[in-house]
């Protein structure tokens, strides 16, 4: 089964097509059991209510894209890093980490950011490679800081809790975008890249002031979850009627018939997450019901008695399966797999899902098929190629600090257990 769906994929069959041939296939030659069971399983997995987050989530993120608030990010970011050396630079990755704290989408991120700030870094000088490296990259951090949408997948795969896996999110999130900050602002002293004059503290209590209604969505999400007024999913309800409030009435910069456009984008997009949802759920109670999670882990464990072995062919895996399927792809296959190698090893599932999705992220910006690549190329105009060499820097850094949330779980841990 898996074979076959290494060789779809690689012929380029769509993700979700490859899982339902692959276990439809593998169910009628080899298994026996009728393919209604598989129907069921599909439509079961779509019934689970923490699956309504995913929607509204995504209905948000495209109001704040359109909405004005990527703008007023830009121009917080500008006022506060813009004085540094390579100072557009490092105001593109502090924007990008703001709105995907706002967003919660990768390719949000990077139309929303990178439709702005492209043009002003070629106009600036800023290397053309370098630009679109940093963009693309920086865009994948908000799939880790919450609200995630990969964390929400996770959780309802493997029954983690969605409010942890948030938390645990913040610390990660947070320590990947310095690290993008450093080398950029490293590479801007090398290359003397131009820096813009420094803000006053009236400019920059100014551009904070016309940013405070973005900056206020993951207040009221992390705050009212972890308060106890609501759940992840309420929260996600919570954020579209704020993401309208603030478009709509007080920055006015959204219209009715935008807001009804952005629907039916937001609908199309949730489509395409929800049919690989129903597929990969038959997927992995085939793999369940066949107990490969089981073998696997016991082939895997055999392989050494070290842990530190273990875990670093899980992040290689991982890694690999990212540059050629997208998050959500890699989530459903792999989580289940791997929760019982983790449950042995004695980790955590929350640490798991932070490891599992900062992998997922990295897989975003890794050649050939890193999907802020192609979403990163349509606003550049460049090809695959020749994005290539800027975002090599930017992997080495991600493959680094993957290895540190793994070998170093407090860092993703001590913030869910501080607030209990």
């Amino acid at each position: 089964m898996l074979l076959i769906l290494l060789v779809l994929i690689m012929a380029n069959v769509p993700i979700f097509a490859a899982m339902m041939l692959a276990t439809f296939a593998f169910t009628f030659f080899y298994v026996g059991l009728p393919l209604e069971a598989l129907i069921q399983r599909m439509f079961s997995g779509m019934d689970k209510f923490a699956l309504l987050a995913v929607p509204l989530f995504i209905f948000a993120a495209n109001v704040m894209r359109i909405g004005g608030l990527s703008t007023r990010l830009i121009n917080l970011a500008q006022s506060l890093v813009g004085h540094l050396p390579g100072g557009l630079a490092l105001t593109t990755i502090v924007a990008c980490m703001l709105f995907g704290a706002v967003s919660g989408s990768s390719p949000a991120t990077v139309v929303a950011i990178g439709g702005i700030i492209l043009p002003a870094l070629k106009k600036n000088s800023y290397p053309e490679q370098f630009s679109v490296g940093i963009v693309t990259s920086s865009a994948s951090v908000a799939l880790i800081i919450p609200p995630s949408i990969g964390m929400i997948i996770y959780g309802v795969v493997t029954g983690a809790s969605v409010g942890d896996l948030f938390v645990a999110g913040i610390v990660p999130g947070i320590l990947l975008g310095v690290s993008f900050l450093l080398y950029s602002w490293f590479y801007a002293n090398r290359s003397s890249l131009p820096t813009a004059p420094r803000a006053s503290m009236r400019e920059i209590f100014m551009s904070f002031r016309a940013a405070l209604w973005a900056l206020g969505t993951p207040v009221f999400i992390l705050g009212g979850i972890y308060g106890g007024i609501f759940t992840p999913t309420e929260a996600a309800a919570i954020a579209c009627v704020y993401a309208v409030a603030v478009t709509g009435f007080i920055y006015r910069e959204i219209t009715l018939k935008q807001l009804l456009e952005t629907a039916v984008e937001s609908a199309a997009n949730t489509a395409q997450i929800m049919i690989l949802i129903a597929v990969a759920s038959s997927f992995s109670w085939l793999l369940t019901v066949q107990q490969i999670p089981q073998d696997f882990s016991a082939s895997l464990l055999s392989l050494s008695e070290s842990p530190v072995v273990i875990l670093l062919v899980m992040n290689l895996i991982l890694l690999v399966a990212g540059m050629f399927i997208d998050p959500t792809s890699t989530t459903l296959i792999f989580a289940p797999i791997f929760l019982p190698i983790a449950m042995s090893l004695g980790m955590d599932p929350v640490h798991l899902g932070v490891i599992i999705v900062v992998n997922a992220a990295i897989g975003m910006y890794t050649p050939p098929f890193g999907f802020n690549l192609f979403v990163a190329s349509g606003i550049s105009k460049l090809s695959i190629d020749k994005m290539t060499p800027g975002v090599m820097p930017f992997i080495a850094i991600g493959i680094l600090f993957s290895l540190l949330v793994t070998f170093v779980p407090q860092l993703s841990l001590w913030l869910p257990e501080a607030l209990k």
